[in-house]
């Protein structure tokens, strides 16, 4: 888990009523499956998906800021990190 991911450029980030929702302007925009809507563990991996924080480093910081076993943040942070690859956000 010491790979290392940036957010691709052409991505617009909104919080809507308390949401942070990641918005992509590139590409087919009627493409509903690139939009995401982040929980709040899901905006702290994105915050940190800047090009210089390992994975490791990223599940550390999730075990240290939210109630959560180690289980349970390795799975989404693997998940979260999957569906950002597959849908083009990071590379």
């Amino acid at each position: 888990m010491d790979k290392v991911f940036q957010k691709v450029e052409g991505i617009v980030v909104r919080k809507v009523v308390g949401e942070t929702i990641l918005v992509p302007i590139s590409g087919n925009l009627a493409d509903m499956q690139r939009i995401f809507a982040l929980n709040p563990v899901a905006e702290f991996i994105w915050e940190r998906l800047d090009g210089q924080t390992p994975v490791n480093g990223i599940y550390n910081g999730i075990l240290n800021n939210f109630e959560i076993d180690q289980d349970q943040a390795e799975n989404d942070l693997v998940d979260f990190i999957d569906k950002l690859k597959i849908a083009q956000l990071i590379m």
